[in-house]
């Protein structure tokens, strides 16, 4: 199977994430594209996963859809077909058939510089602080919870927005102080409601939403939900079925490709290793099955 690790179109680039390449259309209008490149680390690996970009992209038009009744957001529409690029087209140019199921146009927004993190059962880097420290985010958490618990209430545990390395925590006190108290104080009502009707809903497909990560951004004033949602990159999924408090659970998302490489050796310094083959198509099909689990549809390609 092929795959998209990078895009090159007649357009302004805007930037290009570890897995996203933003272009500028004309007025306030982007082209957002979800490639397969697949990050572990903060490093980009050589090698991409087939139809990731594209399960991606259609789980976040889901969400949005789904939560458009909550916080409004950046979405003008996903591209099914390169017809629908046609009022942005140069002349004498043709999109590339690749851009359709995995891009979207989205209106241009005023990033908020804040990761807008939403716990509901302790795992990962949550789970390493709290064994280490007794804290959540800094902040005092109760004693005794088992790893991948579900915490006695959801949490908003926000981050800075670096542009490279690892986020890092902010405080309530220090979020305020970045973006305003009433900004804060949205920030973190938008993220709890989107979190806890998300999580509702994906328990009636057999999925539990561990952890996820939201971005903002305003336009006119108001602000929006931007970038993906609820994706198996920006979320922790597990399986309801076999869900087992104090321990690890098995997710539906690169969490194999993160364990691969912890047990190559890998230093987590660039450059990262290409993964074998198996693993690639392992990791592929996990992507696309949290997708139809999450959906009931089938991945369009």
């Amino acid at each position: 199977m092929s795959v998209v690790l990078q895009t090159d179109l007649p357009h302004t680039l805007l930037h290009r994430g570890k897995v996203r390449d933003n272009y500028w259309l004309r007025d306030d209008r982007l082209l957002m594209v979800a490639t397969d490149r697949i990050s572990a680390f903060d490093s980009v690996l050589p090698c991409g996963i087939p139809h990731k970009g594209m399960v991606l992209n259609q789980i976040s038009l889901f969400w949005f859809d789904k939560t458009a009744h909550i916080v409004p957001h950046h979405l003008v529409e996903g591209v099914s077909d390169v017809s629908q690029l046609e009022p942005y087209r140069p002349d004498g140019y043709a999109y590339p058939s690749y851009l359709a199921g995995r891009s979207m146009v989205v209106r241009k927004a005023d990033r908020v510089p804040v990761e807008c993190v939403v716990r509901g059962y302790i795992s990962g880097s949550a789970w390493a602080e709290y064994t280490r420290e007794g804290t959540i985010n800094g902040e005092p958490a109760p004693r005794g919870l088992q790893e991948s618990e579900k915490l006695p209430e959801t949490l908003f545990t926000p981050t800075t927005k670096e542009e490279s390395g690892h986020d890092l925590p902010l405080s309530r006190f220090e979020m305020a102080r970045l973006v305003g108290e009433s900004v804060a104080d949205e920030l973190e009502e938008k993220s709890l409601a989107i979190y806890r009707f998300a999580e509702e809903y994906a328990r009636t497909r057999g999925i539990i939403i561990a952890d996820t990560k939201f971005e903002f951004g305003r336009v006119d004033g108001r602000l929006i939900l931007i970038d993906e949602v609820l994706t198996p990159d920006s979320s922790r999924f597990w399986d309801a079925a076999g869900y087992r408090p104090g321990q690890s659970q098995p997710s539906l998302d690169k969490q194999m490709v993160r364990d691969w490489l912890v047990a190559a050796g890998w230093n987590k310094e660039p450059p990262a290793p290409d993964l074998p083959e198996d693993l690639i198509q392992k990791t592929s099909r996990r992507y696309e099955d949290a997708y139809r689990s999450l959906t009931g549809r089938e991945l369009v390609k």
